[in-house]
């Protein structure tokens, strides 16, 4: 690696696991200090091992995205840990689906609960921080999805609730343009990750297919004939929050295999 994040304080939420925790081990072998934040006020075992194989350099926080009062305590805590955050990966999101005309409000209020509200809070409290602090090339990552891009039959609250990432992100980036802070998004396409395997099961309910079916045939379908793992996500959240990306803020990068074309 290259030291491209050397000493930069990157924070990354929903990294229990998974997309998360694979872009805080990208960060980490990239020089940085990582606060990572989950759900589960302990460490959940795959952070542990990480913090094992880089000792000092990664410390977790459990935290509830939906509370405003647990946001505001994260930020401090890992102010207080590894100082000013550089960088905000705003990943922790949650999934559901359902047929339209079935969809419930308790559905529609938890996906937007964390995937809009949390993600919007939490990007306004880091950057507050760092426009008080006028950090040094700071920047926000938030992540979307290819779900973003287009509805879905299925999906439709998961859609609409990432669809709003790329807007928010939009809208942070020209916000603070004026401060030297760049905001930008990652849309995944299909990622092998265990969250899939609940996604699986629900199409395998909702289509009547076999489980593993919608799995295989998502990944079959992709043009580059896989489905993506969580490492090729994280490689373009370093590039992100590296300099080599110091003049490119308001995008939503796709990082899914060639399955949407913008």
């Amino acid at each position: 690696m290259s030291g491209r994040l050397a000493q930069r304080h990157v924070l990354v939420t929903g990294a229990g696991g998974g997309i998360g925790l694979a872009i805080a081990a990208a960060c980490l072998d990239e020089g940085a200090r990582c606060c990572v934040v989950d759900r589960a006020g302990d460490a959940p075992e795959a952070v542990r091992a990480l913090q094992a194989s880089h000792p000092g350099a990664l410390h977790y926080l459990g935290a509830d995205v939906t509370d405003r009062a647990a946001i505001a305590k994260l930020v401090i805590d890992a102010r207080s840990h590894f100082g000013p955050i550089h960088t905000l990966v705003n990943n922790a999101a949650v999934f559901d689906m359902a047929p339209l005309l079935e969809s419930d409000e308790a559905s529609f209020d938890r996906l937007f609960a964390v995937n809009v509200k949390g993600l919007f809070f939490v990007m306004q409290a880091v950057l507050q921080q760092m426009v008080q602090l006028r950090t040094a090339g700071a920047s926000v990552i938030n992540m979307a999805s290819q779900a973003g891009r287009r509805g879905e039959a299925l999906v439709s609250h998961y859609c609409a609730t990432k669809a709003a990432v790329i807007s928010y992100t939009q809208s942070a980036a020209l916000a603070m343009a004026p401060h030297g802070i760049r905001v930008n998004g990652i849309a995944p396409g299909v990622v092998d990750t265990p969250m899939w395997d609940q996604v699986d099961a629900l199409f395998a309910r909702f289509e009547e297919l076999p489980p593993g079916e919608k799995k295989r045939r998502v990944g079959a379908e992709v043009p580059l004939g896989r489905m993506g793992v969580p490492e090729d996500i994280a490689r373009a959240a370093v590039f992100l929050a590296s300099d080599d990306a110091r003049y490119i803020t308001a995008q939503t990068i796709n990082v899914d295999g060639g399955n949407v074309m913008s």
